[in-house]
């Protein structure tokens, strides 16, 4: 188990930094710190056979927290006299009027690039194959079509951001 002791003091101190970084609460952290340690600890033989042993142990701890915040999550019961919420739409989902004009307006590589991995769900990895594009040049193109979409919304449709930066507000594009 000498792999599991070597991995170990390499990454505990940044997972204990992640770890208190996302949780806020040290003691909390150490307490999920352990429990990594024991689920690593259980793997036994099979650690040293892991090919990279701080993403394996980052990979852990990130399901780890998220179990523990599904379970910690604080629930209130609603009263059975609630009314019903009335029908406003969250402008964000009416915004997707203006997405059909505003994509027609990009060029053909933006709007191949946000139609096939955004609205088909193509993977970046496998748009990459598609384009004969190694993956990083992929996702960078994608990235900046995304970006260009965002911006080309925000002036054609007049989009107004509330002080969260979330959609506040537009002006429909026929």
């Amino acid at each position: 188990m000498n792999c599991l002791t070597t991995a170990w003091t390499s990454h505990e101190p940044e997972l204990r930094g992640w770890l208190r970084h996302r949780l806020g609460n040290p003691a909390e952290a150490d307490d999920l710190l352990q429990d990594l340690f024991i689920k690593a600890l259980r793997q036994g033989e099979r650690f040293c056979s892991v090919q990279n042993a701080r993403a394996w142990l980052f990979e852990v701890a990130r399901n780890t927290l998220a179990d523990r915040l599904r379970v910690a999550r604080e629930t209130v019961e609603l009263p059975d006299d609630l009314p019903a919420p009335a029908d406003e739409s969250d402008p964000v989902d009416t915004l997707t009027a203006c997405l059909p004009r505003v994509l027609s307006e990009l060029s053909a590589e933006d709007r191949e690039a946000i139609t096939q991995c955004d609205l088909h769900g193509m993977s970046q990895a496998d748009f990459a194959v598609a384009k004969g594009l190694n993956l990083s040049a992929a996702k960078s193109r994608i990235q900046r079509a995304r970006l260009r979409l965002k911006q080309r919304m925000t002036q054609v449709c007049q989009v107004q951001m509330d002080d969260a930066g979330h959609v506040a507000d537009f002006v429909p594009r026929k």
